[in-house]
C-alpha cells in the first residue's frame, strides 16, 4: 500500500535535508504501512521483541518502565515524529519498555526487514537515520544536562518554551515523571507560572 501521507514525506525530507536524495523517497515512503492504536494499546510490551519503527500521524506515545511497581515515563514521541524501542528493534531482542498509547494514534510502521533492507539499499533513507538517531542524541544529552543542572521549576519552564504541546495534550503524571518531579510538585508550579 503507498502513502500519501504528507506529514510523514515532510518530516522525512527535513531528515534527509539533501535534494540530490528526494528522488529516493518515494521508496521509503512505500514500506510505511497504516496502524491504529487505541488509547492505551501497545505499541510494544515489555520483554516482548519491538518489530517496528513508527511515524506518528496523531497521537501521543508514552515510553516508560515499572520500578518496585511504580511507572516512570522516559519519553513522550508526539505527533509527526518517529518512534521505536531501538535497543529491541535493531538487535531482536526483548525490549526493557513499555510503548503505550495514552490517546488513539494513527501510525505509519515500517518493519525491521523493510527498515534493514533501505538501509542497505536507499541512501535517502540511510542519511535520513543517521541524521534522525544524531538529533536524538543531543536531546538525550541535553535532557540528562538538565537533570542534574536546573531546578524542578526550570525544567517545566524550559518545557514549556520549547515543546507547548507536550504541557497541552500529556497527562500531569506522564509529565511529572518525564521531568522527575512529583505530581503534586508539578500542579504547585503549573499553578505558580499561571
Amino acid at each position: 500500500m503507498k502513502t500519501n501521507n504528507v506529514f510523514l514525506k515532510e518530516s522525512l525530507l527535513r531528515c534527509i535535508d539533501n535534494s540530490e536524495l528526494t528522488h529516493l523517497v518515494p521508496e521509503i515512503l512505500a514500506s510505511f504501512k497504516e496502524v491504529q492504536l487505541l488509547k492505551n494499546d501497545l505499541f510494544v510490551a515489555q520483554n516482548s521483541v519491538c518489530n517496528h519503527f513508527c511515524f506518528i500521524e496523531s497521537g501521543i506515545l508514552q515510553h516508560s518502565i515499572h520500578i518496585d511497581g511504580e511507572e516512570k515515563t522516559t519519553y513522550l514521541a508526539l505527533k509527526n515524529t518517529f518512534t521505536t524501542a531501538l535497543l529491541s528493534f535493531k538487535k531482536k531482542i526483548p525490549s526493557r519498555k513499555n510503548i503505550t498509547a495514552i490517546s488513539d494514534c494513527t501510525l505509519w510502521n515500517m518493519s525491521i526487514e523493510d527498515f534493514e533492507n533501505l538501509l542497505d539499499t536507499n541512501k535517502a533513507f540511510d542519511t535520513f537515520y543517521f541524521n534522525l538517531i544524531e538529533n536524538q542524541i543531543y536531546k538525550i544529552d541535553d535532557y540528562r544536562i538538565d537533570l542534574l543542572t536546573l531546578s524542578p521549576e526550570e525544567r517545566y519552564q524550559k518545557l514549556l518554551k520549547s515543546d507547548p504541546v507536550l504541557i497541552q495534550k500529556v497527562p500531569l503524571r506522564y509529565l511529572a515523571s518525564f521531568l522527575g518531579i512529583s505530581e503534586r510538585h508539578i500542579s504547585r508550579i503549573r499553578k505558580n507560572s499561571k
